[in-house]
């Protein structure tokens, strides 16, 4: 009987670095905050929507950063981006996302963040980014990253134009877990040697599907939950009190911006 051929401990190290991914949540995980609003804001200056609609999403940004994420407000969220995203081109909305990525969101990454996905690249696994935002803009985010891909929330588009329905579910929850297990089956990943990283109890069920979970800048839900079962957390705002007054300085300092921004815009209209 003919030996089994043997592999050195090296090549194991190699073989198990290529079956590994690491999987990212965006919002408050990589980006600060919620990288829709500041793509909303983009088309806004497009005429993509109304003043009123711009106040809505500060709003939500502002309630987004304070409390965390919750079903209802995605729900809200999801509706009302693709009502506004009705008849729109998708390259239209991809070149205005590579210009808010240029001009805002690059500058609202964690450093910490990015060393870690950095280090993943480094030692040869698959970096997917795993978000409720629109996959277009997940991809853009994904590229300019240097990451593998991005796992995404599907809006549907008929040539070349949003049609303002989803293609399957929005990808948040539960269906991340799910979009992660097919996308391991698809590509052959072993989650038991991948990672997993995210802000909210809504990343629950992502963290829980791999063998190396991570709570990074945990909502206090989470935080409680990463502590019971184990899991290392990471904090990259800073100190505790201060990124929390950061925050809401930051949040209601961007609602009044809004806010004059509206008055800005009244204060025309009325001229004209």
């Amino acid at each position: 009987m003919s030996e089994l051929p043997t592999v050195d401990a090296g090549a194991r190290d190699v073989a198990a670095a290529r079956t590994a991914a690491a999987f990212f949540d965006v919002d408050n995980t990589i980006i600060r905050g919620a990288s829709a609003f500041h793509l909303a804001l983009g088309l806004y200056r497009r005429g993509f929507f109304s003043v009123r609609d711009i106040v809505w999403a500060a709003f939500q940004n502002a309630r987004y950063q304070l409390f965390g994420e919750n079903r209802e407000q995605i729900d809200e969220i999801r509706s009302s981006a693709l009502g506004i995203m009705t008849g729109h081109s998708v390259a239209e909305v991809v070149a205005i996302g590579e210009e808010v990525y240029d001009q805002v969101l690059e500058l609202r990454i964690f450093p910490g963040t990015r060393s870690l996905l950095d280090e993943h690249l480094a030692a040869g696994r698959e970096v997917w980014l795993v978000t409720a935002t629109p996959v277009e803009i997940g991809n853009l985010i994904a590229r300019r990253l240097g990451a593998t891909g991005c796992l995404g929330t599907i809006a549907e588009h008929k040539d070349g134009f949003y049609t303002g329905r989803l293609v399957g579910d929005l990808l948040h929850g539960k269906a991340k877990a799910s979009a992660v297990r097919a996308l391991a089956e698809k590509e052959g990943l072993d989650l038991e040697a991948s990672y997993a990283y995210g802000d909210s109890t809504n990343d629950v069920p992502i963290l829980s599907t791999v063998g190396h979970p991570c709570a990074i800048n945990p909502d206090p839900r989470l935080r409680r939950h990463a502590e019971a079962e184990g899991w290392p957390i990471k904090e990259f705002r800073g100190r505790r009190r201060a990124a929390k007054r950061g925050v809401k300085t930051a949040s209601w300092a961007g609602l009044a911006w809004v806010v004059g921004l509206v008055l800005r815009s009244i204060g025309r209209s009325l001229r004209g």
